[in-house]
């Protein structure tokens, strides 16, 4: 059981790694866009549109990058306060009954919608953009997919959580 937690966990940590190089690629391509449109007037829709694409992926790929950090949106009104044990059961049970079935959810309702997107080869409707929507839409059922396994590592860590014997 520890060897698959560490398995997810490494390859969502090298996924990670990845990501953090598209935010950087971000930044420097909205900075040339300012540069180019107000500087000297000109612009290309392929640009805008690679940073909407690599926008896509940072925030999408990323998710389980926050999940497994535990820097993920939550309402701690009354989670701070428990014991570490009350704190694994609650994610053990908000992970098999919230974010499992929501994934597994999100991959069977959009597999038809991005399959049909391939099956097309689905490019931009903007003259001169990017003929990647294809791409662009798979990133649903990745991220969807990532965080999927991520959860399963955070249902087998709280798992583990929960068999540690009581602190004194």
């Amino acid at each position: 059981m520890e060897r698959i937690l560490a398995a997810i966990d490494k390859f969502n940590q090298r996924l990670s790694h990845c990501v953090r190089w598209f935010t950087l690629l971000m930044v420097l391509l909205t900075f040339i866009i300012v540069v180019l449109r107000y500087g000297f007037n000109l612009g290309w829709i392929a640009m805008q549109e690679s940073v909407m694409y690599l926008h896509a992926a940072v925030l999408l790929l990323g998710s389980a990058h926050a999940l497994r950090l535990g820097e993920h949106v939550r309402v701690d009104i009354f989670y701070r306060r428990q014991s570490v044990k009350r704190r694994a059961l609650v994610d053990f049970l908000g992970t098999l009954l919230f974010l499992i079935p929501v994934n597994v959810f999100v991959i069977a309702y959009s597999w038809r919608y991005v399959s049909t997107s391939w099956r097309v080869f689905e490019a931009s409707g903007e003259a001169g953009g990017l003929p990647f929507v294809f791409i662009l839409k798979s990133f649903i059922i990745a991220f969807a997919a990532v965080m999927l396994l991520q959860g399963i590592a955070e249902l087998l860590r709280n798992l583990l959580q929960l068999r540690q014997p009581e602190e004194v």
